[in-house]
């Protein structure tokens, strides 16, 4: 099986910063694309920020300057550093990759439980 564990949620101030984690568990050969979602209450999930085995990023317009995504390969860990919140960027955050399981042929997305944000005063 593959687990994925998101953590660093929280309750910030408005301007304030977070740095959201996801550490993929389990049997896995290789790991290629490994993303950020994001849903708000009333909204569909969308995707905040991508990035490739090979370092190549990509974002939402509403994170292009504010959030930056990364990752450490060696511990299959996604990053998400979270500059100048704002009120509306409160959702919750998942983290998705794709899974080269041990013993498969094929990649197969997985999802993690969610990280609650939360920009308020």
């Amino acid at each position: 099986q593959v687990q994925l564990v998101e953590s660093g949620g929280g309750l910030v101030q408005p301007g304030g910063s977070l740095r959201l984690s996801c550490a993929a568990s389990g049997s896995i050969f290789s790991i290629n694309a490994m993303r950020w979602y994001r849903q708000a209450p009333g909204k569909q999930r969308e995707l905040v920020a991508g990035i490739t085995r090979g370092g190549t990023t990509n974002y939402a317009e509403s994170a292009k300057g504010r959030f930056a995504i990364s990752r450490d390969n060696a511990k299959n860990t996604v990053y998400l550093r979270m500059n100048s919140l704002k009120p509306e960027d409160t959702a919750v955050y998942y983290c998705n990759a794709d899974v080269l399981k041990k013993g498969s042929t094929r990649y197969t997305a997985y999802w993690g439980q969610g990280t609650q944000v939360t920009v308020s005063s």
